[in-house]
């Protein structure tokens, strides 16, 4: 009795949502061209993150070496996009990571990235909220900033009075929720501000190339003393001069946190039954949105750190600051208007019906609580999640600061990444799932559909079996894969062109032996500076590492991949996904040790929630 309670306790972790399953999707009213798709990617992805962070990441972490910070991030996130658009065309359904993990990795890993993915599109409230506030600041000339202390701190308590204008702007971004209930003519306000948004950036790159001077990117110690920086032999926290004054180092550190400007393409995989021809349109809108971001992101890269010496920009600048540098006052406020549209358009489209729509999903699923499905019709509930968490976006101002929140956003999009890529690795080598309506008899035995499909010759008779709960089944040849057996030499030669469930079960488990190879890899790795000195044991295990690591992609690489006929598919497999995990991976262990701290912290409420609740609703289903 025990052991089949925990049978089937194990089978239901990784039991598999049903293709043919019901996704809710927003509508939009019109379908959508590859254009709108590339305009829906552009204009989520940049938004508000290159406004703030390039100045910091080129003040503290990397200097002028900011460029290949965001080419290391630009390439880590094509990787992940090019995963993206395998899933969207063979999956005709919206999607993103907690769809795409329960389809191929199961419940368990399903309810890992939704329940990250909500924690950080809560973060995502505070930081929409802190550039309200800078942008506020731009147009007012510092005035909040300056003022605020000064006048409310002689009535209220000093923490308080540091956030008040965040409480101010909270009220207004919930009141602004609560009211946006009309949708039409999004698609053409969209289009229009991601069009000023390029355009003004492309000034601002332009701007760069004529204002810039190369020597900016050749700093010596002669230059920081002159400038009244440094007075002594020793650089300090201004780095060590030259083009990559952090070292490598910073160029590591700073690629983690330019990876937050990448993050928001995942928007358009749920536009897949609102978009003519999602096959084709949709992974051409994720792979062209992503390099149009990539140059933008690279060119401002380039144009602030050859207008601006990078010791010169101050603490919690904002890009617009770069033109007051050379003198120019009124693109400073051009640039501060691309700000506000990027701000206005998250505020239109409603941070929250991102939330709303990520709850409904887990709550129909029945790994939340199931009323929390009504969420969408329901006006009380939609009220009350609402400011449920705009309180847990106040409460965040109290214990962190917008670099920690901008990582942990990081961090969640850095793993819901690594999933989908793990999920391209095991389901191309997997046998195809059919649909129960596509079979010509279905019969109902013990709980299970064995279905008997009579052919003109029968020793090539095949038996139906249905899988996870009658949804799905799988099309095994009778005679041969019944006898299937695991040897030494069938992991190298299966003897089969097609994927059998021997060899789908061997990817699936050499490709979970990989990533945790991968991860003490990239722990070793992170001690980089012992390797290069040569310290035999961190050198040793390297090497042993590495040689596990390629013995088991040749294992996965000798199994027969699907001959699923797809209007995309990631090229070079294992390769590509297994690359994009190893680099989402050391990007991860770049974060703060805060960053890792929370993370703990929130997956220990979500297995409380799980394992209390959900599990439980779970397997009456």
């Amino acid at each position: 009795m025990l052991r089949q309670a925990l049978r089937r306790f194990g089978q239901k972790l990784v039991s598999r949502r049903p293709l043919e399953k019901e996704v809710y999707e927003f509508e939009f009213g019109k379908k959508l061209r590859t254009l709108d798709l590339v305009a829906l990617g552009v204009g989520n992805t940049v938004g508000v993150g290159i406004y703030f962070l390039a100045n910091e990441v080129a003040r503290n972490q990397a200097g002028p070496s900011i460029v290949i910070c965001f080419l290391v991030a630009g390439l880590t996130s094509l990787l992940a996009g090019l995963c993206y658009a395998e899933f969207s065309a063979r999956v005709p359904h919206s999607g993103s990571a907690y769809l795409y993990s329960y389809i191929t990795l199961g419940e368990l890993w399903a309810f890992i990235s939704g329940w990250n993915i909500i924690l950080s599109l809560v973060v995502d409230v505070f930081i929409v909220v802190q550039a309200w506030i800078l942008t506020f600041d731009i147009f007012n000339g510092n005035h909040i900033s300056e003022t605020q202390q000064e006048i409310i701190s002689q009535y209220v308590p000093q923490v308080t009075a540091e956030n008040l204008r965040y409480f101010f702007v909270i009220f207004l971004v919930l009141v602004l929720e609560l009211q946006s209930t009309s949708w039409s003519g999004f698609v053409i306000v969209f289009r229009l501000f991601t069009l000023v948004k390029v355009l003004v950036l492309s000034f601002f790159i332009i701007s760069g190339f004529m204002k810039g001077d190369l020597h900016n990117w050749k700093l010596t110690e002669e230059d920081y003393i002159q400038a009244g920086l440094n007075g002594t032999s020793s650089l300090g926290p201004l780095g060590s001069g030259g083009f990559v004054p952090f070292g490598f180092e910073g160029i590591l550190r700073g690629s983690a946190t330019c990876f937050y400007a990448f993050i928001g393409f995942g928007i358009i995989v749920t536009r897949v039954r609102k978009s003519h021809n999602p096959q084709r349109s949709i992974p051409r809108g994720i792979v062209i949105s992503q390099l149009i971001c990539f140059l933008l992101y690279f060119g401002v890269s380039v144009a602030l750190t050859l207008m601006v010496p990078y010791y010169q920009l101050r603490p919690g600048s904002t890009l617009p600051e770069a033109f007051l540098h050379i003198g120019w006052v009124p693109a400073y406020y051009v640039l501060a208007f691309a700000i506000f549209c990027s701000i206005l358009v998250n505020t239109y489209w409603g941070f929250m019906f991102r939330i709303h729509r990520r709850i409904r999903m887990m709550a129909e699923d029945n790994i939340l609580f199931p009323f929390l499905a009504r969420i969408h019709t329901n006006t009380y509930a939609r009220i009350i999640s609402t400011v449920t968490f705009g309180s847990i976006a106040t409460i965040m101002v109290f214990f962190f600061g917008l670099t920690d929140l901008l990582h942990f956003t990081s961090f969640e999009a850095l793993i819901s990444y690594s999933l989908v890529a793990l999920c391209v690795l095991i389901i191309r080598y997997q046998p195809e799932r059919r649909k129960e309506e596509n079979q010509p008899e279905v019969q109902e035995e013990n709980g299970q559909i064995e279905t008997k499909l009579q052919e003109e010759n029968e020793e090539n008779e095949t038996e139906v079996q249905q899988e996870n709960g009658g949804n799905e089944i799988q099309v095994q040849g009778k005679t041969a894969h019944a006898i299937e057996k695991l040897t030494l030499r069938r992991l190298f030669f299966p003897g089969s062109s097609t994927p059998t469930p021997l060899s789908g079960q061997i990817v699936y488990v050499c490709s979970s032996l990989l990533v945790l190879l991968l991860i003490l890899l990239c722990l070793v790795l992170a001690h980089w500076p012992s390797l290069l000195s040569g310290d035999p044991v961190p050198v040793s295990m390297v090497v042993l590492l590495l040689v596990l690591i390629t013995g088991i992609t040749g294992v996965i690489w000798r199994q027969p991949q699907s001959s699923t006929r797809l209007q995309f598919k990631v090229p070079a497999v294992p390769l590509l996904p297994l690359l994009s995990i190893f680099v989402n991976v050391c990007l991860m262990m770049q974060m703060s040790a805060v960053t890792w701290a929370w993370f703990g912290v929130w997956m220990l409420i979500g297995f409380a929630l799980y394992f209390g609740y959900g599990i439980q609703q779970s397997l009456v289903t």
